[in-house]
């Protein structure tokens, strides 16, 4: 008998599925938050389970930009300057259950033109 697994149940099924294709090839991957008023990414070493660095729109650094597509492209261009400095160039964009679209689309947009590549 096949047992019927609850919403919760079949959302982190889902989760770990989409997380083990984004896995591998030693990539980081670019995790991206979006809440109704802010923006946050994070560059996340799935083999060691570390941030390597992080960029959110409630930093001082990009905190003078609004919380719309400017502050997400600030973001962006935050996290791959970040990414540079920590020495890693070749991500996974992870953009979770968000369309790619507006902010997020902002976001990867700019941390491809600070010279991120996925």
């Amino acid at each position: 008998m096949v047992r019927k697994l609850n919403p919760t149940e079949r959302r982190a099924q889902r989760n770990r599925s989409r997380l083990k294709k984004l896995a591998g090839e030693g990539r980081l991957r670019l995790s991206v938050f979006r809440s109704l008023k802010h923006i946050s990414a994070q560059l996340i070493d799935d083999e060691k389970g570390v941030t390597v660095a992080s960029a959110s729109t409630l930093e001082e650094a990009v905190k003078a930009k609004s919380s719309n597509k400017e502050g997400a492209a600030a973001v962006g261009k935050l996290i791959a300057e970040r990414a540079i400095a920590a020495g890693r160039k070749s991500v996974v964009f992870d953009r979770g259950r968000y369309v790619f679209h507006g902010r997020v689309k902002a976001l990867a947009d700019a941390a491809r033109e600070g010279g991120l590549e996925f």
